[in-house]
């Protein structure tokens, strides 16, 4: 016996060196392993591209689960002999890591503008660089079995590629355009935001019921309505049917008389307040809708950094947070103010990086047309053929309702459709400088002849997209970039197939694209999965994946999500330092099932740790009591008792590889847990002690290579769940060829 087994299981003496081992073998690379004949060339595929994790700091525990469920995916294919690729990288997460490095220049009494872009952007560069390399290693010690020859990162040249490449096609096409629509500015940050990065805060306030001439409106904000004109109500209220679309009316309002004019919209909540309500088109999503259905002029009340500007008069050049007492006091002067409503509970919109107040604005920027039609030339869209006319949101919709894409649990699906089907134009434009800068060039407004030239100035170029700085073809003026960067979802959302080599047509592309399943978080199934399908459909004319897998949050043991300000959360490199990653990957996939959060306890880790412990003491045993013994797979002459065992490990192993399939780990973990827990080491070893002692030499025979084949089959079953301890079994294992467990073949029963 190995004299390892003398002492208990160390993880720490052990990951790290096993990890290695796995990484030089180079059988993480499905390309090596077909060229050692671990796989054959005509092999099935199985192929994953990992949730980028962004480049900020450190993963968490949901990064943990993640890691854990995709590593029992991959290890088990791997094992089954498909060519296998699990592709990592990282997420460039412009937004959260330039705000990151804000605040760290913050406590050195500077900013991004004194150090100007070009420093600033190493600053940021730097500090992404840091950040991945931590990742990295904690992706490691988790035992993540990852091609790292192929790893990605959204910003870097092969991403710039595919981005351009992608943003001038959808430009081309005019499914990308720069125009005035309503967006989620943050003050503080002074960009546009995309809905993630939206944090709703629950706010108690009062709620203000105006006159508005013959009409009482609710409102929260009341220093936004200085610029309402239009009352709006929905044509069925019967309350309201003497008032005509279009009627106007003068009134009494904030600054003084002014002609309002009536709109009807469906849009309007007749059960709410009092049925009628003024509208503010350019600092709500909803206004704005009724504004552009009915033409209406649009007035901007508050500027970027949410100060009242001169439409508000006296109160011009004030923060809104400020002005709202003063206002409500003017509107109470003129008797205008028919009650206040005090505890009034709603949400507010905060950025989630600075936690400044979202200030919904019209801005230019520029977008995605996901209504707009367009051909798509090539198409393997289920119901939308090649040469057809359709629209972004169409092809996002098909996919998932005509079963190419499978959603894992099914009941997202509704979330999904719900989502889709209400998607407006997405914006893409950021106002920072970290990420892709957007590859659109302006013509400077004068055009300047070339001199001894009489070219026709009126052919000028004025927006050209463009790699690299363009030169005009009929005069000297020059061109300068759009300042802005796009949204980090644009970027990501070309991941399954950017990752690949598109857009050169590459072998991996054709070889491992659409990817078997993507397996990510239920929180960002609208803002990246939608994204992708959304990608790939248009610039593929194919799907990402096949299979959506779900998993949930991590909560803490009381079911409370985890957050450094309540000081609940768990570590998972303390947690692979103290119990192993063995102990951490199994507390996070025992009793989830997908798409369920999950509750996690330093206790609950603590106690899969004691499950790593009697695996290596089972091994032991079996390995103590089988020293005079080879194992032989063909062997043939066991007893009746003996016989039986075995069929019943292979109705299990039948059983968990169903499960596995299916996606049901949580199971699969379970049945392992109980079998080796309960049924070898409570019974079968038990057995085993008398046996070996008092039973003829064909049953003791019999029993040793019984214990020797549950022992190997449980190690492979085992594996994509805890591999390090059962590859460092596996290393002790009386056999006379074997190889890495991390490429053994999976049982066949």
């Amino acid at each position: 016996m190995d004299e390892k087994f003398l002492k208990p299981y160390s993880p720490n003496e052990t990951e790290d060196r096993i990890y290695k081992m796995w990484e030089d073998s180079g059988f993480f690379n499905p390309d090596i392993c077909l060229a050692k004949n671990i796989t054959a060339d005509d092999s099935e595929t199985f192929s994953i591209v990992l949730p980028p994790p962004n480049v900020t700091g450190t993963l968490h525990m949901g990064h943990a689960a993640m890691l854990a469920i995709e590593d029992i995916m991959v290890r088990y294919h791997r094992m089954k002999g498909h060519q296998t690729l699990w592709l990592p990288g990282t997420d460039h997460a412009a937004i959260a890591t330039q705000t990151k490095v804000e605040k760290i220049l913050q406590k050195e009494k500077t900013n991004r503008h004194e150090l100007g872009r070009e420093k600033f952007l190493e600053r940021v560069e730097k500090f992404a660089q840091e950040s991945h390399d931590t990742i990295a290693n904690q992706m490691r010690k988790m035992g993540s079995s990852v091609d790292w020859s192929r790893e990605a990162f959204t910003l870097d040249k092969k991403r710039e590629v595919a981005v351009r490449t992608a943003f001038k096609k959808m430009y081309d096409e005019e499914l990308i355009y720069r125009g005035h629509r309503i967006v989620n500015w943050d003050p503080k940050g002074q960009t546009t935001i995309s809905d993630d990065e939206i944090v709703r805060k629950e706010e108690t306030t009062k709620f203000y019921y105006l006159k508005y001439g013959p009409f009482t409106i609710g409102t929260s904000r009341p220093e936004t309505k200085f610029g309402d004109k239009y009352v709006v109500m929905h044509p069925d209220d019967k309350r309201y049917a003497k008032y005509k679309e279009g009627q106007t009316i003068d009134l009494e309002w904030i600054n003084g008389p002014i002609t309002a004019t009536i709109i009807k919209d469906e849009a309007i909540d007749m059960e709410f307040g009092t049925g009628v309500m003024t509208i503010t088109p350019w600092h709500d999503a909803t206004d704005f809708g009724i504004a552009e259905r009915h033409n209406l002029d649009k007035e901007q009340v508050i500027d970027e950094y949410g100060k009242l500007l001169p439409i508000a008069q006296e109160f011009a050049g004030i923060k809104i947070s400020i002005a709202r007492d003063q206002i409500v006091e003017k509107l109470q002067n003129k008797g205008l103010v028919e009650r206040i409503d005090d505890g009034y509970v709603h949400n507010i919109a905060t950025a989630e990086r600075t936690g400044g107040i979202i200030e919904p604005q019209i801005k230019e920027q520029w977008f995605v047309a996901v209504n707009k039609k367009f051909v798509i030339p090539h198409s393997e869209i289920e119901g939308i053929p090649s040469g057809s006319e359709t629209t972004l949101k169409e092809l996002m919709l098909a996919t998932v309702r005509k079963g190419q894409i499978d959603i894992i649990p099914e009941r997202f699906e509704r979330v999904y459709f719900d989502w889709i089907e209400n998607l407006h134009d997405w914006c893409i434009s950021r106002q920072i400088w970290y990420g892709h800068r957007i590859p659109v060039w302006y013509h400077e407004n004068k055009c300047v002849p070339i001199e001894g030239r009489e070219d026709d100035v009126s052919k000028c170029i004025k927006t050209i997209v463009s790699e690299s700085k363009p030169k005009c073809e009929h005069c000297d003026a020059e061109y300068t970039q759009d300042t802005d960067t796009l949204d980090t979802w644009f970027s990501s959302g070309l991941w399954t197939f950017s990752t690949l080599g598109w857009p050169e047509e590459t072998s991996d592309l054709k070889k491992f694209h659409p990817t078997t399943i993507l397996e990510t978080g239920y929180d960002i199934i609208f803002f990246w999965v939608a994204r992708m399908i959304l990608m790939t459909t248009y610039l593929l004319g194919t799907i990402p994946f096949k299979t959506v897998y779900m998993h949930g949050l991590v909560r803490d043991s009381k079911g409370i999500k985890m957050s450094k300000s309540l000081g609940n959360v768990i570590d998972p490199l303390d947690m692979t330092e103290k119990y192993g990653a063995d102990a951490t990957r199994l507390s996070l996939i025992i009793g989830t099932g997908p798409g369920n959060d999950t509750r996690l306890s330093e206790d609950k880790i603590r106690a899969y740790k004691k499950f790593a412990n009697k695996l290596w003491n089972i091994s032991r045993f079996i390995f103590e009591n089988t020293e005079d013994t080879t194992y032989d797979a063909n062997f043939s002459e066991y007893t009746e008792d003996d016989a039986k065992i075995k069929a019943e490990l292979s109705d299990i192993i039948t059983d968990i590889t169903r499960d596995i399939e299916n996606y049901r780990f949580y199971l699969a973990g379970e049945k392992l847990y109980h079998y080796a827990w309960h049924n070898l080491a409570d019974t079968i070893l038990e057995e085993s002690k008398e046996i070996l002692i008092t039973g003829d030499a064909n049953t003791v025979s019999s029993r040793k290579q019984l214990l020797l084949d549950i022992l190997k089959k449980l190690l492979l079953v085992l594996h994509p769940f805890t591999p390090f301890v059962t590859e460092e079994i596996w290393s002790s294992f009386p056999q006379e060829t074997k190889q890495l467990l991390l490429v053994e073949k999976w049982p066949n029963q």
